[in-house]
């Protein structure tokens, strides 16, 4: 009898695996907005890593996080660390290409609560008298995202942030005093 219970339990554990490990490799999400302001008024928020504590979901879930920032002010080569509570994690943004008004591309490198490495992309695109901002992420997901995948939507709840961050952008670069 214990037996047929080890081999029942065996042969779903077997399933699973399988289950999680034919999972799509890639992550990807992505979502837009498109602003009343120059596609030049958006990127300055985004290539600015200071700036971003106006407008990143992220900061709002720890204010008590620490940050530090290295290498240039703005644009590429600017690098933004952070250590906060569990929803922050820990890690760093690198700008690796900055196109003014156009791209900003950032590597992103988790170190907990897992670590991970991921691609961030801004892209602006003048719209009517606007900006079409679209936020993308991509990357590698390994068997344990795999698997957290099965009962998560990162789809979801990262889309969810992107949203709110896009909204946070919106406001101040429509509210902002016009050159």
């Amino acid at each position: 009898m214990i037996s047929k219970i080890l081999l029942i339990l065996a042969a779903i554990l077997v399933i699973l695996a399988v289950v999680i490990a034919i999972q799509p490799d890639d992550l990807r999400v992505s979502r837009s907005a498109t602003m009343a302001a120059a596609p030049a008024a958006v990127f300055e928020q985004v290539n600015d890593f200071h700036k971003w504590e106006a407008w990143s979901p992220w900061a709002k879930l720890d204010p008590n996080s620490k940050v530090t920032y290295e290498g240039p002010a703005s644009g590429t080569g600017a690098i933004f660390k952070w250590s906060g509570n569990n929803e922050v994690g820990e890690g760093q943004q690198t700008i690796t290409e900055s196109k003014p008004g156009e791209l900003v591309r950032i590597k992103l490198d988790f170190i907990k609560p897992f670590p991970g490495t991921s691609e961030t992309t801004f892209t602006f695109k003048p719209e009517g008298a606007g900006t079409a901002v679209t936020w993308t992420m991509t990357g590698k997901r390994n068997f344990i995202m795999k698997a957290m995948g099965l009962v998560m939507n990162c789809d979801q709840m990262m889309g969810g942030f992107f949203e709110k961050g896009l909204a946070s952008i919106k406001s101040i670069v429509e509210t902002a005093p016009k050159a």
